[in-house]
């Protein structure tokens, strides 16, 4: 039992008088923490873009990009990054949002809808990381499989095609288990808060 709960009961049991003064006071304790965690989530949305980002300063890229270009596939892999880029820093915005309009809220209502709001944010971030990754994979896939298929038979471009749904499925696996772990534990608590806020906000 963590200390908001114990807080709780003990206001629970306290007499009428002292309910509001106390309700303010694990009001406080809960905005505090839901502040907290969403710093923390905007905190790893930062760290997450700089360490993915830093990667390309220690992987020779020059082959896939000489790849790409043979496939006929440079033009859309570049627009498709600039954008994708773009919607990584409209997400980290909304994060950073989100943190600093959850500290300054004065009414629990408010707070709630708050605590909704980012875990969409959370939720349509890792939506789109996971099908920007599909996406690329299965054109990609089609690319190549276009580039060749004067060399392939049916039976060869099933196999690719399995191989390439396997591959996928695999990776979106790994990447969501990894969302999991950055994410997950964050939205817990905050999901617990935000029940713990609806529960003060029935008894007032």
């Amino acid at each position: 039992m963590d200390l908001l709960e114990k807080y709780k009961n003990t206001w629970k049991n306290q007499p009428e008088d002292d309910n509001k003064l106390s309700s303010v006071e694990i009001y406080k304790m809960a905005q505090s923490r839901s502040s907290s965690i969403v710093k923390w989530i905007f905190i790893i949305g930062i760290l997450e873009f700089v360490v993915l980002n830093s990667l390309y300063f220690f992987i020779d890229l020059d082959e896939a990009y000489a790849e790409y270009e043979k496939i006929g596939l440079m033009n859309f892999v570049y627009y498709s990054q600039v954008l994708a880029y773009l919607i990584l820093f409209y997400f980290l915005v909304m994060f950073y949002r989100n943190y600093k309009t959850i500290s300054v809220i004065d009414s629990t209502k408010k707070l709630m809808k708050k605590i909704i709001r980012t875990r969409k944010t959370v939720r349509n971030y890792v939506l789109f990381n996971l099908g920007y990754m599909t996406l690329m994979m299965i054109i990609v896939t089609i690319a190549e499989i276009n580039f060749k298929i004067e060399e392939l038979n049916t039976k060869q471009i099933l196999l690719i095609i399995l191989l390439t749904l396997v591959v996928t499925l695999v990776f979106l696996g790994l990447l969501w288990l990894f969302y999991q772990l950055l994410y997950g534990i964050l939205l817990k608590k905050l999901k617990r808060n935000y029940k713990e806020l609806a529960k003060l906000d029935e008894t007032n």
